[in-house]
Parts: structure tokens; sequence; C-alpha cells
């Protein structure tokens, strides 16, 4: 094996050096002592499922065209998948040289591309997803006893305790080692990728918990010295696609403020603002279906509401007798959300669609459906709301954001009009931003542990100097720094650099997704 790329989702300096302090991650360490380390910046938005496909094409999301768990038609959404992806990958491009791939459990690679070698897709495919070639799947659990992409309990299933639950997640990273050593001993590639995507859930499910994240990262640590052994690859990258750390201060609800500043309208129940926990559940349950549909959920709870009942204040009146957690697990997801105000796209002149997406969308004439910003309006009203949203201070009289920008600044290619209108960076990302409806503009953070815009980069190996003078990596520069490092030139398209770590090889022109030359 040439090269070997390992993900470790969340990965960052603050947690290794914590780890460290324990022992708990051996072979990460020596790698590190052994090659260079630095930190790696992420990208804005710093989230998994726009963030890896930046890193495995070395471009920005207006090129590769994914900003975050699902991609927008208008108002409606579905499901980000690698049909979204419209940059070449890493393993595409190292194709075209005649370089073969294993890929184990990467973001947002379902389904799988055709090139030579082995893709198990990760993170956002179904459950025992079509695998590249085809019956690989089937093959493995044969080979290694099973193989899932998620645990088999749902996050809010609180009839398993939290240590069934690290155990689920510790075999979870034992299926990606032992899926990846099977492979890579079979298809013999050249480059290898495995990603581990639980050393960053852990910290939203366990709010960071100091002894569940030892047990994580201890397990996946040791995942990697198996491979590093098994394997023997020439050189080693070791990426995370941003880092993680507590959020201390607020919640800032962007659609509450859009809509006491007259910008934004809302509608009760429908299909409402993207959520990840019915499209979770339902790609868990092996569902490839790319949208969610409230269906009988959103027809059970309006009939429900229509004769009086309100399904959420039902809930609130269960929790007082201990009986909400059963209701729960009895009823669809969705039931309470369909009933829920929800964004009224149509009637709105701005929203924010999903928090992950960290910015505002105008309502634009002829490029949304029902736009109702007029094309000669829309400077205007954009430098209105960045001017208004510049000025929100917190309740303890900070500023909410640390940059309000043009798209513009972040995104650029042929699908940089998918982007928000409107970027808003958080102070110290530790202002958590939030697209819900739910009455104030500000509360304590939903999610008390998210991400950081500082990963880490690990390399080791031949051909690597472990000295070398590395300043401001950026994830954009992971794929050509790989391929400099196989010894092929990188895409002229890409937007990330040669890390000088390795000896350049220079760019080239490579066939794009519909297999034109692009200039």
């Amino acid at each position: 094996m040439k090269a070997l790329i390992i993900g470790v989702d969340a990965g960052c300096r603050p947690v290794f050096d914590d780890l460290r302090e324990t022992n708990s991650i051996p072979n990460i360490s020596a790698l590190a002592a052994e090659g260079l380390s630095t930190e790696l910046e992420s990208q804005i938005p710093p989230w998994t499922p726009s963030a890896w496909p930046s890193i495995y094409t070395g471009s920005n999301p207006g090129k590769h065209g994914v900003y975050g768990f699902v991609t927008f038609d208008g108002y409606d959404w579905e499901v980000s998948t690698a049909d979204h992806v419209r940059a070449r990958t890493l393993w595409e491009l190292l194709d075209d040289h005649g370089r073969s791939s294993v890929v184990v459990n990467a973001p947002v690679t379902y389904p799988p591309a055709d090139i030579d070698g082995a893709i198990v897709p990760g993170f956002m495919a179904p459950e025992e997803p079509r695998c590249l070639p085809e019956g690989l799947f089937e093959e493995l659990v044969d080979e290694i006893g099973e193989y899932r992409v998620y645990p088999r309990y749902s996050r809010d299933d609180e009839r398993r305790s939290d240590e069934e639950k690290i155990d689920e997640y510790r075999r979870l990273a034992r299926m990606r080692g032992d899926a990846f050593r099977y492979l890579a001993d079979r298809f013999d590639p050249d480059l290898g990728f495995v990603q581990f995507q639980k050393t960053d859930t852990v910290f939203h499910e366990f709010e960071g918990d100091p002894e569940h994240v030892r047990r994580i990262y201890e397990e996946t640590d040791e995942q990697i010295g198996a491979i590093l052994d098994a394997c023997d690859p020439d050189c080693v990258f070791l990426v995370s696609d941003h880092g993680i750390g507590q959020y201390e201060n607020f919640e800032f609800r962007v659609n509450e403020f859009l809509r006491d500043r007259g910008f934004l309208n809302v509608s009760e129940g429908g299909k409402g603002m993207p959520s990840w926990n019915p499209i979770r559940n339902q790609l868990r349950d092996g569902d490839a279906d790319r949208s969610w549909d409230p269906g009988l959920a959103g027809r059970l709870a309006r009939g429900v509401s229509r004769v009086g009942i309100d399904p959420r204040a039902l809930l609130d009146r269960l929790e007082h007798v201990g009986m909400a957690d059963a209701v729960r697990r009895h009823v669809p997801d969705g039931v309470v959300r369909a009933t829920s105000k929800q964004v009224d796209f149509e009637a709105s002149t701005a929203y924010m669609r999903a928090r992950t997406e960290l910015g505002v969308r105008i309502n634009l004439e002829g490029r949304e459906p029902d736009g109702v910003v007029a094309r000669e309006e829309y400077e205007a009203v954009r430098t209105e709301l960045m001017d208004q949203l510049n000025d929100v201070q917190t309740p303890d009289g900070k500023p909410v954001f640390e940059e309000v920008a043009p798209r513009e600044r972040y995104f650029s290619g042929p699908f940089a009009e998918d982007a928000v209108d409107i970027v808003t960076v958080p102070r110290d990302f530790s202002e958590f931003l939030s697209a819900q409806l739910l009455g104030d503009q500000f509360g304590p953070p939903t999610d008390p542990w998210n991400h950081k815009l500082e990963g880490v980069l690990i390399a080791a190996g031949d051909g690597v100097a472990p000295d070398a003078a590395v300043n401001n990596a950026h994830i954009f520069d992971v794929a050509p720094t790989v391929m400099a490092a196989m010894g092929v030139p990188y895409s002229d398209r890409m937007d990330g650099t040669v890390l000088p770590m390795v000896s350049d090889t220079g760019t080239a022109p490579y066939p794009a997704v519909d297999g034109t030359t692009l200039p």
C-alpha cells in the first residue's frame, strides 16, 4: 500500500492531549512522534457531510456541491449522497493513473463510484448499502461476521444503558478495522482510506463524558494499530474533518430573529425544516429513500390537533407522570414535529434552512420556486440582513457572530448558488446556531458539545519530511498532498495545494464528473 488515509472524525489536539495523559492512544501518539503533526483548519461549514467531500475532492462546496446533511431543490430537500458530490474524488483521480483504492466508511460515498478496488460506503448510506464490487457487502459479512453502518439503537432509546451504547460504538469501530484489513488483503490497493465516525458522535450523544470518550478513542486507536501492522503502508495521513469542544455560551435561534424582524413567516405543520433524527432512523432501517416525509405521522398529528389535542402539550403532560418515553417508542417520528410551527418558505424573505449550513438563504425571485425578492433588490436586502445580523448580541452583551459575510467569501464554483446567501460564523464557535422556531431568540445550547474549526493532520512515512515547516494547513490540502505523495499530479480544479512535507508533483487537467475535460 503506497498511502493510507485514516479519518478520525472530530479528532483534534485538545482531545488527543487529554487522551495521551491516560496513555489511551499509543498508536496515534507514535505516529505523531515519528512524523509531522499540525492543526488542520476545517472549512465553513465544518460539518461531516460537507467537510469529508472537501477532504477527498480537495475543493470547496461550491465546486463539489454538498453543503450539509441534505441537498435542497427549491424548498424541498433530500439526503445528500455521492450523486450530489459533483467533483471527482481522490480515488477516482487515482483510477485515471491505474492506481487502485480500498475505501471503507467514508461519508457520502453511497452509491459507490466505479473504480479499480473496493468501496464500503459509510455515514449517510442506508444500512447494508450496495458496495463496490457488487455483492461485496454479503462477502464482507461472511468473512468478518457482521458489518453495520449505524448502531442498532436510536439515540433517544432509553431502554439501553450508556454502557451498552458505548459497547455498540466500540463494536462499530472494530467492524471498520476488520473490514478494512480484510479488503486491503483481498485487493492489495495503492491507496487505503478508512474512517472512524463514532469519535465524533460520542461527544454529541454523551456531552463529552471523559470516560465514554476515552473508551471510544481507545478502541479506535487499537484498530489503527492493527491496520498499520497488517498493511505496512509506505506513508500514512491521519486527518480529521473538524475539531470538537464545548459550546459554553448561548443558542441563537436565527429564524426567530428573522421572524421578529419581519423577514420570515411561519405556518402550521408540513414537512418543515430538515431534521437528522427521522432521516437517521430511516437510514438505520435500511431505507434508501433519500427524502423524509411526515406521511402517516403528519396526518395523524394534524387529525389529533383538529379535535383540540396538542401532541406537544400531551407529551409534556405525560412527562410529569413518567409515560412520555413509553409513548415516544410507539409513536412515529414526526408526529409532534408535523404539528409544530414551521418556516413558510414561500411567504418569507429569508430563512435559515438548516443550522449546519451556517447561514441565511434569501427567497430570490427566479431562483427559488416562489421567490419574493426581486433580482434588483437582492443586494439591498442582503446588505440590510448582514447589517442587522452583525449587530446581534447575546444576553450578556457579546457579539453572536465572529463574521457575517456574503457567500462569495467562502464558496466559488458551479454550485456556489446552492449555498446560503449570507454566511454566519459564530463567535469562537461557542455560540450555538439553531434553525428551530422555539419562541425566544436565545436559550441554552441544544447540543453543548459541537464542532470547532481546528482539526488535526498527522503525516509519517516514506517521502514525508517530519521537520517541514507546515503553516495554515487546510482540509482542501489533503487530497493534493496525498496525490503528490503517491507521485501523481493533482487536479488543477482543486482549491488545496501540496503541503511542504512532501514533494510537489504539480497539477494536471482531469475529466470532470460528466466526462468532459475542464479548462
